[in-house]
């Protein structure tokens, strides 16, 4: 039995100690092993159900105040001209307060690879304030980011409530309040297990962290749910065994959600990068934005572009919702969606970008369907994982997320467009401190553990370089 495990490896090396003692200790007293699993076990939920309750409490407050602000604006149209005035006060409280908290999920995700748990715990309350302010006055983003952070603040604090905790156990900690926090705020317990475990790591999940993720998300979730939250009903995709030729068609809109993906991440990263030159005051920043929102929103015309995006009292407005629907969404929806959040995010606001991914696929997969004469609600389903897929690099996590959300029907086409879409998107994404385990292809020059953030700045020379050295074209 051993030498079969001896074999089994990713370099077929020799055994390191610690796995030779462990497997004479199993041999020897298999007792004293299931005893040492069931203490984990046990220390584990009474760590991870605790914190979830927290989490999903924080995550309900978080949910009903963003309730509010969407409701205050569609009530008071006027508020949209305070973003600029609430981006200002969005700079000015995280320069005063914010400033160790600035990195948001880049932060959570560095610290669960730093073993560190250096986490303010005013994360929490920061970013709740800024996202709500954000909302109120029609600024384009998400709630995801805020959750998760939200969740990483508070499972930092009860670290150190509990200094008794082994310092190999703190990420651990941390990736179960980021599960808790994702899914306590969409009603998906198990793609926020998922998700806890993929982010950090492209290529790699740990697999140590997989029982306090589950119970921290699952607690949450209900926890929320106790509060009398209530998630968005999404439309439930009843589909018959799925043909080849269907597959085949989820696979090519993959890869168009994966391309869209890509341009989503660097379309926000690049607009952080240009506000950051133009205006090195963090004050500035997020009120020049507001005003750019502003100009946007009158330029075309309408305001179905603020907010989150979800749904809306007026039937004609293009939401997620109306995306399930032939006709409910413009040709070039996804794309103004895209621009309105980049501007947004990149200015300073606070808000997640998952939403808006959502928002994006939607509206993309109802454009596909109409050109291509398919399924619009399976398409606008699709979309709505697919792009998140590529985006945040979790493939599974966003499969399980449609099942969740679409019903088990949708496992076999969310798959194919999941995974083609985490392919497309290459070695880009929302979150630059992810790490790159195993590349997506083979012939990559990147070192084991490169995080996005130097992929990117990588890319970005080589093309400098490249430009400087091409020869100019004869201006005559």
């Amino acid at each position: 039995m051993v030498c079969g495990i001896v074999g089994i490896g990713r370099y077929d090396t020799v055994i390191p100690t610690t796995l030779t003692s462990t497997l004479s200790m199993s041999s020897a007293d298999p007792l004293r092993e299931q005893t040492a699993l069931l203490g984990a076990l046990v220390k584990w939920l009474a760590l991870a159900i605790p914190l979830g309750g927290i989490v999903g409490s924080a995550v309900a407050l978080f949910l009903w105040s963003l309730d509010w602000a969407t409701a205050a604006r569609l009530s008071h149209p006027w508020l949209l001209w305070m973003l600029p005035v609430a981006g200002a006060g969005i700079g000015w409280l995280y320069r005063s307060l914010g400033e160790s908290v600035e990195g948001g999920n880049n932060l959570v995700v560095e610290q669960i690879h730093d073993d560190g748990g250096a986490i303010p715990l005013r994360i929490a309350p920061l970013v709740l304030i800024g996202t709500v302010a954000t909302h109120l006055c029609g600024g384009s983003a998400g709630r995801e980011g805020t959750a998760v952070q939200m969740g990483a603040g508070l499972a930092a604090g009860l670290i150190r409530w509990a200094p008794w905790l082994e310092r190999r156990d703190i990420p651990l900690v941390i990736m179960a309040g980021v599960a808790a926090g994702f899914g306590g705020v969409f009603g998906t317990p198990v793609a926020g297990m998922l998700f806890a475990l993929e982010v950090p790591t492209i290529g790699r999940m740990r697999y140590a962290a997989i029982v306090p993720c589950l119970a921290a998300a699952i607690a949450a979730d209900r926890t929320c749910t106790a509060w009398g939250i209530h998630h968005t009903p999404y439309p439930t995709i009843t589909l018959e065994s799925p043909t080849l030729p269907l597959l085949i068609l989820c696979g090519m809109g993959g890869v168009v959600f994966g391309l869209a993906s890509r341009v989503f991440a660097e379309s926000v990263h690049a607009a952080h990068s240009f506000f950051s030159w133009l205006l090195p005051s963090t004050v500035l920043r997020p009120a020049v934005g507001g005003c750019l929102i502003l100009a946007l929103t009158w330029l075309v015309g309408t305001r179905d572009y603020l907010g989150l995006g979800v749904a809306s009292p007026n039937p004609s407005d293009i939401t997620i919702l109306s995306a399930f629907s032939s006709g409910g969404a413009d040709r070039w929806s996804w794309l103004a969606k895209i621009l309105f959040t980049a501007i947004t995010l990149g200015a300073g606001f606070k808000g997640g970008e998952v939403t808006p991914l959502f928002y994006v696929g939607a509206t993309l997969g109802n454009a596909l369907a109409l050109a291509m004469g398919l399924s619009t609600d399976l398409f606008a389903a699709l979309g709505f994982v697919a792009v998140f897929a590529g985006a945040a690099n979790t493939p599974l996590a966003c499969t399980v997320m449609a099942v969740e959300l679409f019903g088990g029907d949708i496992l076999v086409p969310a798959t194919v467009a999941c995974v083609t879409a985490y392919l497309a998107s290459g070695h880009s994404g929302i979150y630059l401190s992810q790490r790159i385990e195993t590349p997506k292809t083979s012939h990559t020059p990147w070192h084991p553990d490169a995080s996005l953030r130097s992929v990117r700045s990588t890319v970005t020379s080589s093309a400098s370089a490249m430009a400087t050295i091409m020869p100019r074209g004869n201006d005559s």
